[in-house]
């Protein structure tokens, strides 16, 4: 099946956080559906200090063709200074839904 979705994951530190730019990006169609998890715990190193902190995740599907847009996006709207932002290829799955994505977006 040829790639025709993505899937981008991004770490915000709060549910509120998670959710504005969610909104946007649905608002902004350049994003079809966004699903934001419960608090995870993420262990890294920051400056030279270990941190333990509650964040939340974010699943943004969207096309190929705008998987840039939403990179931007976040980068530009996103409170930390160096946010996650994991883009992952969509290489299977139901294809009416991969559809529906691609409907759902400019």
């Amino acid at each position: 099946m040829e790639t025709k979705m993505v899937m981008i994951v991004s770490a915000f530190p709060s549910k509120e956080a998670a959710r504005k730019s969610a909104l946007e990006m649905i608002e902004n169609k350049i994003a079809s559906c966004i699903q934001i998890t419960s608090p995870v715990l993420s262990i890294y190193e920051w400056q030279g200090k270990i941190c333990e902190e509650d964040e939340v995740l974010v699943f943004v599907k969207t096309s190929c063709s705008l998987q840039d847009k939403v990179v931007q996006f976040i980068k530009d709207s996103h409170p930390y200074e160096v946010p996650e932002i994991i883009t992952l290829p969509v290489v299977g799955g139901f294809e009416k839904y991969i559809q529906w994505v691609d409907k759902n977006i400019c």
